[in-house]
């Protein structure tokens, strides 16, 4: 666990994005595929699953195939291709490209791995709520989890509901793609008719109904954050040493914003975002929707 700085006493960072695909993703990726054992793996991604599930396939002796949306991030695109997968470029957004993963699987007979669909996944990532509340002295008082799909929320917060109920568990998701919390108030799966966000990792418009089943009940509080409120925490994390993609910055976004239980740990989930925008957001956060 990291402090964020000596200004901001009682803000823990759990950095997920020092691994060597710098981002958590490889946690769910790796026990999915031990637990399926395919020989192909297919998969649509906007970049860190697709990289950490063609790393995890490399590992099982699998061949994998990743889709992404034709205008998907540059510097994970080569994060995928450097992991050996097969990269095909499929619709405008995520949910355009998993359609055209699954119609090839299914025509195939190949295993379509589905981020946010696989019960493994949340298991791996409950290792993460494990490990922070090993390394801290006592439960926090609360655990913010951005929330593209739901599945590392899922994952932590189990964890965290387990042997640390008294900590709140607050998820958080951009304005510009609120499919989960529309589910969560909602009680029940509900797409989004906009997945508008800088943060390609928060980028979901298509909610997936066991995904939203598992998380809604954990789930205490639910923010949004704007596309500058993303982008000032980019730049609040460059003041410190590190870079952060949109998704990663989502909880300090939140942190920067409302009164949250101290100590507050924010998982760093990942690095990987082009070398423009995060330019862009660190020297010029206000070009960025309020």
């Amino acid at each position: 666990m990291t402090p964020l700085d000596p200004f901001r006493d009682g803000i823990w960072l759990k950095r997920e994005d020092e691994h060597q695909l710098g981002a958590f993703k490889w946690r769910g990726a790796l026990a999915t595929l031990e637990a399926r054992t395919p020989d192909v793996v297919v998969t649509a991604s906007t970049g860190n699953h697709g990289a950490a599930t063609a790393w995890a396939a490399r590992r099982a002796g699998a061949r994998a195939i990743v889709f992404v949306p034709e205008e998907a991030s540059a510097a994970k695109i080569a994060l995928i291709e450097a992991q050996g997968a097969e990269l095909r470029r499929a619709g405008v957004d995520m949910d355009e490209a998993k359609a055209a993963a699954k119609e090839l699987a299914d025509r195939e007979g190949w295993f379509f791995f589905e981020d946010g669909a696989e019960p493994a996944q949340f298991d791996g990532y409950a290792a993460i709520g494990d490990e922070l509340l090993d390394q801290l002295t006592e439960p926090p008082g609360s655990v913010v989890v951005p929330v593209g799909n739901g599945a590392l929320a899922i994952g932590v917060f189990r964890a965290i509901a387990a042997r640390a109920p008294s900590t709140e568990r607050v998820a958080v998701s951009a304005a510009g793609a609120p499919a989960m919390l529309e589910s969560w108030l909602a009680g029940r799966p509900t797409d989004s008719s906009r997945s508008m966000t800088f943060a390609d990792g928060l980028a979901v418009r298509v909610a997936i109904p066991l995904a939203v089943a598992e998380l809604n009940p954990l789930v205490q509080r639910f923010e949004l954050v704007t596309e500058r409120e993303l982008a000032r925490a980019v730049g609040a994390y460059a003041e410190v040493g590190i870079r952060a993609e949109g998704a990663a910055a989502a909880p300090l976004a939140v942190a920067l914003r409302e009164t949250l239980p101290r100590p507050v740990v924010l998982i760093v989930t990942g690095r990987n975002i082009d070398d423009g925008l995060w330019r862009r957001a660190v020297e010029t956060p206000d070009s960025f929707a309020a």
